[in-house]
């Protein structure tokens, strides 16, 4: 990945001029939309739950027997449980689905199913109908990203696709902003059920924008990358509307996506749930104390998604292949999240100021996010548009299933190996590039003329 190989002229992949128009640029914002909207509504029941405490139907009266605050963290965690379960699974079937639908009906499916399941909520009754309604808006909400990934590869060139996916990526960043203050203001106003039917009608009202929208007669045509990916697997017996698993599974690439998310996505759900609690151990700050540095954290990784994510096309528009550009800002991205190993000494150097452990979250959270967008683009130039959504789906299990196992170690082991957990962090990105670089010394096809004919 030398500087001089990068800027040879690059096989299987020319710099295609944008369409004329900037039509590919709403169907970005769509996506946005839509990723905003998926995050508000998984966010919907955690930032309720303090109203669900004198629920009768949740099994106790907190006001009457604090006691039972044991029992309702029971049903409350059965219910993120079911949830997080269902969504990992669906990423399985989800992204298969969609690519053999189409990105427009696919996507449509998706979100009516997790909007319905969203609106579904206001008629629960019983802890059972959370958790019901829960796994369904995990099934609907696993096809997001394998949507929208489909849909990135349908409109924008290679050069533009890791920084599209960087801009709907951040609004699971965005939602962080904006959820807290749509769910305070409907429920001071008409209750809790109120804040499922507005997250719910949203989605719904973004299924009507997108089945209005003229996707498929509008979208652009193959770029050379996807052209010539589809000659390498035609040459190989897999032409057809769907590539079989059997083909996928034989694919390095698969593995080399599939790994890379089951090693770096755990450290981002990381962030998420364990800030709060890490700033409250350390600092005495609670959550009141405590937001601004919470705000910062996701401003900043809101910044990385679109920067990271646009990265690799800058460098692409500089002269660098597509396997050289992809992989340097990936290279880039997992090299600023190394110094997150430091934090847990800013408490002993700063023992009673959390923002230099704060700036170093927040340079690894925009990171990941910056890694994230480029690591979601690879399948672009590995598989052909048809077989993309699979893939996404596949390595989005096996990201949930890594989130699961080292929610597991950190559950067992932060309290008493804090360093540990943070040097399983700042290396996991390193790892899992050089794993994928093994696996794929080389991101995209080779020209069709050289491309052997069986």
């Amino acid at each position: 990945m030398s500087a001089n190989t990068a800027r040879l002229p690059p096989q299987g992949f020319t710099t295609e001029a944008p369409q004329s128009n900037n039509v590919r640029w709403f169907v970005c914002a769509l996506l946005f939309a839509a990723t905003t909207i998926n995050y508000m509504d998984r966010s919907v029941f955690s930032l309720i739950e303090p109203l669900l405490h004198n629920l009768p139907f949740m099994g106790w009266n907190f006001a009457l027997d604090p006691h039972h605050q044991t029992l309702f963290d029971n049903n409350y965690g059965n219910v993120v449980i079911c949830f997080q379960i269902a969504y990992g699974i669906g990423f399985l079937f989800a992204g298969r689905i969609i690519d053999r639908l189409g990105t427009r009906t696919g996507y449509a499916l998706a979100i009516a199913i997790w909007a319905l399941s969203s609106l579904s909520h206001v008629f629960v009754t019983s802890v059972v109908g959370f958790c019901i309604a829960r796994i369904m808006l995990g099934l609907g909400e696993s096809g997001n990203f394998p949507a929208a990934i489909k849909a990135t590869t349908e409109w924008f060139p290679s050069e533009e696709r890791a920084f599209a996916t960087g801009i709907f990526n951040s609004g699971s960043s965005v939602s962080f902003f904006i959820a807290p203050v749509i769910v305070a203001f409907v429920t001071g106003l008409y209750g809790w059920r109120a804040a499922f039917l507005t997250t719910g009608s949203l989605g719904l009202c973004w299924l009507v924008v997108w089945l209005l929208f003229p996707y498929n007669r509008l979208r652009r045509g193959s770029t050379q990358t996807q052209a010539n990916l589809d000659a390498d697997f035609a040459a190989h017996g897999s032409s057809g509307a769907t590539i079989p698993y059997a083909v996928l599974l034989r694919r390095p690439g698969l593995y080399a996506f599939a790994l890379a998310k089951g090693l770096t996505d755990p450290i981002w759900w990381f962030y998420l749930f364990y800030l709060p609690q890490f700033i409250n151990r350390n600092y005495g700050l609670d959550l009141a104390h405590s937001k601004w540095e919470i705000v910062t954290v996701y401003m900043v990784s809101t910044v990385g998604s679109i920067f990271g994510g646009g990265l690799s096309g800058l460098l692409m528009n500089r002269g660098y292949s597509v396997n050289s550009g992809r992989k340097l800002a990936l290279l880039l991205c997992a090299s600023l999240v190394v110094p997150i190993v430091f934090v847990p000494h800013m408490g002993v150097l700063f023992p009673t100021n959390a923002w230099p452990a704060i700036g170093l979250i927040a340079l690894a959270a925009a990171a990941h996010q910056g890694w994230s967008a480029n690591l979601f683009a690879t399948p672009t130039d590995i598989f052909p548009s048809t077989a993309i959504s699979t893939v996404v789906g596949i390595g989005g299990a096996v990201g949930a299933l890594g989130g699961a196992v080292f929610t597991w170690i950190v559950k067992h082991s932060f309290s008493l190996h804090p360093l540990l957990i943070f040097a399983l962090a700042a290396s996991a990105y390193l790892t899992a590039l050089a794993i994928f670089q093994l696996l794929v010394p080389r991101l995209g096809a080779a020209r069709p003329d050289l491309i052997t004919q069986h």
